[in-house]
């Protein structure tokens, strides 16, 4: 994917903590950064998460699947940028496309997250807000079912 293609990028610097006896950051510590990432977008999108998100509509989302590629490794100190979009919005679940850059590609990811009602923890679709704030914010519009 173009770099161009995201709009939400985190940079981040490699703590000493996240580094292996190997090293390099350990395999584990880029679901966080990612998970960091996803913070950045929901206050990008203007909607507060999770008190505006599951406050306002008694929804939250929960992960369903997560595929991580690693291309290459980061060490201590490297400078990390993590792209970030949703790249497919779905009825009830939506897709977010990661990338994360040192000097080069060192990670893709894509993660699948499903809306629920908080009451019956039961899969509910996404608000049309959310969906309005997503299509609006992206520069390249997500594919929807």
């Amino acid at each position: 994917m173009a770099k161009e293609d995201f709009r939400c990028v985190h940079r981040l610097r490699v703590r000493w903590a996240e580094v292996d006896m190997q090293r390099v950051v350990f395999n584990a510590h880029y679901l966080t950064y990612i998970d960091t990432a996803v913070a950045d977008y929901w206050r990008e999108i203007g909607l507060d998460y999770p008190e505006g998100y599951v406050q306002k509509y008694s929804n939250d989302v929960f992960l369903r699947k997560a595929t991580v590629e690693y291309l290459g490794s980061a060490r201590y100190d490297d400078e990390l940028a993590v792209y970030c979009r949703v790249a497919k919005l779905g009825r009830s679940s939506f897709t977010w496309a990661f990338e994360i850059h040192a000097v080069e590609l060192l990670l893709t990811a894509e993660l699948v997250y499903v809306n629920a009602d908080t009451r019956t923890m039961k899969s509910a679709p996404l608000p049309e807000e959310l969906r309005a704030r997503v299509r609006a914010y992206e520069h390249t519009k997500p594919t929807e079912d």
